[in-house]
Formats: C-alpha cells, sequence, structure tokens
C-alpha cells in the first residue's frame, strides 16, 4: 500500500509496562527461502536400520497436550485463532495457496489435515499421526526438530477466490471482495490473492519456516503455492509488554497500535459480531496483506528535517511532531515556533489518525523483509510486509488506504507490489478443524 509504514498511528496511546519477551534463543533471520509443494504428505518417517525396512513405532501425537513451557505455547484451538491478537512474534512465514480441485471434499481434506498438524505443532510436538517407516519418506520433514515451539502460531484465512466454486458461492462474505486498485500501485498478480493463506508467527524463524514446509506438504497435490514471504523484525506491538519496534526506515512503528489488553477496542475494530455477514465468520477477523518496497535510495538522501516531517514523529524518540514523547497523544493542532502545524497537512501519522477517518482504527502486525538484489540493480529490496486484522475491511481499511493513496508523503519514497484479502474464521473447537462451519 502506498504509505503504510507506520500505519496506524491511531486510537488511544499506552505505554508498554514492560520489556519481558518470551525465553528463547534467536537464531538469525533466514532470507530468500523459496517453499515449494513438494507433493502428497506421506504417513511414514524414515528409520536406518541395517538392510531391510524397519518399522519404529511411536505414540500417535494428534491430542494438544503441552510438550513445553507454557510461555513458549500458544494452542491452536480456541474462540479465535492465534495470531491475530496473541503477542507480536519476531518471526513470519506466509504463504498463499491456489487448490487444484474444485471438490469441497479436497477442501475440507486439507483443512483437517492442517488443523491436526498446527493443533500439534503450536504446543510443541512433531507431526505423527501414524507409526513412521523407514521405507518411506517422512511426513514431517524435520527442521523443527529438537527446538522450542518459540510461540508459534498458525492462522489460516479464505481467499475470495475460494468462493467461486465448490458451491461456496452464497457463502462468501459481503465484504471480501479483492482491495480496489489504489493510486500509485504496481502490483505483481503473481504475488497476490489465492484461496487460501497460511500466516506462521514465531520467535525461532525456523519453527516458523517449519510450519508453512509442512502445512505445503500435506497440502500435496489439492492445492500449489501461489506465492510466499519471509518476514524479520516486527513492525508493530500487540501488547502492552513489548516496546515498540523500529522500521527499515529506522522510524518507531506502530506507537499507537491496538493492544490486545484494550478488550473494547479489539471486539469494536477486530472481532466479526453475530449478524455481520455469515454466522460461520462470527469471532473471526480479516486479514489484509501488502508488500510494500521502501525506495531506500531516494529516503537515505533526504535531509532528517524531511524525514521526520513525512512520517509526522521525531526519529529517535518517536513523540509526535510538537510533543516531547513517544505515547503524548497526537495533537493534529499543535504548531511549531513559527505558527505552522507542527504535523504537515501530508505526514502519515495525520493521513493515518483515526481523526480524519471517522474514529476507524485497525491492528496491525506487519514485519520487515529484505530479498537479495536484482543482478544490476544497484539497488536494496527492502520493506514492510504489511499485515492488518479489522472487522470489516471496507469500512476500516479501504477508506483509510485510499486517503493515505491520495496524498500521504510517504508515496514518494514506497512502492506497493503486492496486495491480498482473506477471511480468516474463528479459531476451531477441538474435535473440528479449521472453517468446518463454512463447509457445514
Amino acid at each position: 500500500m502506498s504509505p503504510t509504514i507506520s500505519v496506524l498511528t491511531d486510537g488511544e496511546n499506552h505505554r508498554p509496562e514492560g520489556t519481558r519477551k518470551p525465553g528463547i534463543t534467536r537464531r538469525g533471520v533466514l532470507s530468500g527461502a523459496a517453499l515449494l509443494g513438494i507433493g502428497a504428505g506421506l504417513d511414514h518417517v524414515l528409520d536406518k536400520g541395517s538392510g531391510a525396512s524397519t518399522v519404529r513405532p511411536t505414540r500417535a501425537r494428534t491430542d494438544s497436550t503441552p510438550v513445553a513451557p507454557a510461555e513458549q505455547l500458544t494452542p491452536f484451538y480456541g474462540p479465535h485463532q492465534g495470531g491475530i491478537t496473541t503477542t507480536a512474534q519476531d518471526y513470519l512465514s506466509f504463504a498463499a495457496f491456489d487448490l487444484t480441485s474444485d471438490a469441497v471434499e479436497d477442501l475440507r481434506a486439507v483443512l483437517e489435515q492442517w488443523t491436526a498438524a498446527a493443533a500439534s505443532l503450536t504446543v510443541g510436538r512433531p507431526y505423527e499421526p501414524e507409526p513412521q517407516i523407514s521405507s518411506k519418506p517422512p511426513l514431517d520433514p524435520g527442521e523443527a526438530t529438537d527446538l522450542s515451539p518459540a510461540q508459534l502460531t498458525i492462522t489460516v484465512g479464505f481467499g475470495p477466490s475460494l468462493f467461486e466454486g465448490r458451491g461456496l458461492r452464497g457463502r462468501r462474505p459481503a465484504v471480501l471482495s479483492p482491495l480496489p486498485s489504489f493510486t500509485g500501485e504496481r502490483l505483481d498478480p503473481a504475488s497476490s490473492g489465492g484461496d487460501l493463506c497460511v500466516q506462521a508467527c514465531a520467535n525461532d524463524p525456523q519453527v516458523a519456516f517449519h510450519a508453512v514446509h509442512l502445512l505445503a506438504k500435506l497440502a500435496g497435490g489439492a492445492a500449489t503455492l501461489r506465492w510466499s514471504q519471509i518476514g524479520f523484525a516486527r513492525t508493530a506491538s500487540t501488547t502492552r509488554v513489548q516496546v515498540t519496534t523500529r522500521n527499515l526506515m529506522g522510524f518507531k512503528d506502530g506507537t499507537d497500535n491496538i493492544r490486545a489488553e484494550e478488550a473494547a477496542a479489539v471486539e469494536r475494530f477486530v472481532w466479526v459480531q453475530p449478524g455481520e455477514g455469515p454466522a460461520w465468520m462470527v469471532g473471526g477477523s480479516y486479514l489484509v496483506a501488502r508488500r510494500i518496497k521502501i525506495l531506500l535510495d531516494g529516503w537515505d538522501a533526504i535531509s532528517l528535517d524531511e524525514q521526520q516531517r513525512t512520517i509526522g514523529r521525531d526519529k529517535l524518540t518517536g513523540a509526535p511532531l510538537g510533543l516531547a514523547r513517544e505515547y503524548d497523544r497526537v495533537d493534529l493542532q499543535a504548531t511549531n515556533p513559527n505558527g505552522e502545524l507542527a504535523i504537515p497537512l501530508n505526514a502519515h501519522i495525520r493521513l493515518a489518525n483515526p481523526q480524519n477517518n471517522a474514529g476507524q482504527r485497525i491492528l496491525r502486525r506487519g514485519y520487515s523483509y529484505a530479498e537479495a538484489a536484482e543482478p544490476g540493480s544497484d539497488e536494496l529490496d527492502a520493506g514492510l510486509f504489511f499485515i492488518s486484522f479489522q472487522r470489516d475491511p471496507q469500512a476500516q481499511f479501504v477508506p483509510l488506504q485510499a486517503r493515505l493513496a491520495a496524498s500521504d508523503a510517504l508515496n514518494r519514497h514506497t512502492l506497493v507490489t503486492s496486495s491480498s484479502i482473506f477471511a480468516c474464521p474463528p479459531g476451531p473447537r477441538e474435535g473440528g478443524f479449521i472453517g468446518d462451519a463454512l463447509l457445514a
């Protein structure tokens, strides 16, 4: 999206009450990892014997009994999917898939298997529903073996195209429409959209990658990978225990994001309520994902003063211009010693503020990204993989982004190359599967 490097600096300001982080080890950023749809999942794992194939029986691990400390776990089952109001983790692996079949039974099979796998991984268990046989490929690729679950969350969403067949046309929520084209975008259709999406977040990049790798493998020939994105360095705080991080422009990002502790705001702006569209989405939320390249050469060449006036905040402290502290409430009427508005009319935080958007807010969970530079381009390919959750994207995200696209000063320094929207249903109950109410 054009200028969404700091979206949203909106709503009530809340100072984090501490800086506690999960007790796990950061393993460094996985960059440029390519996710592959490796083929149908098989119910066996390799075990080396002397010559002949051997069977190594194991206990089936399809229950949700934790095997790691509670602070490293976010169980998959519950009223809402994890990875939305969950304390934002440090790393992201995101993937979108296209179904290869119009049969609703094939969609059901994918969602059932993804649920079983996610329920195991998020409580720190490998996915081993059957005894493992050494003469067959392993079901679980195994790259997360012996690693902590690292607060892994797996969030599944449904794209608008999912409802074009399979007898689901009448079940698509009215607000689940492809996002409109906004001024200044240069979208790549191959890296936008998709029938299904998987967002895996964790405090270990290998754990996040493993989750998407496994789910791609389990999908087999029923769903193929459309596009994927690796992210690092979260660009928003979703709970008050987290400090504000900096984006790749060097500014503190997400100061005024909705926090999970703001129960009333979460209900009002994040979760779908009864009577709003189809019943199967009540308790769910809508995910918007956009890849925003930062034109770093131009950004790095402008003065500190111009950078601050573009964002509307002090680069070092994060305070709104005209104020002293990061968490001071944004004052759109504040003036500088010359009597001019401290926050310019085209500054990002002014245009994104709820005061200019009918009071609407969104919940952000974005991540920075960096890709290998194109040979001979002499330009870094890096920026923000923007993710937001909202109760009604047509009333919340679309008007906000239209305003930003029209006049945000950040537009000169960013380029949107990917744009997608997905409906994330509520969390499954034990014994059910993700999206089961949709397919009932």
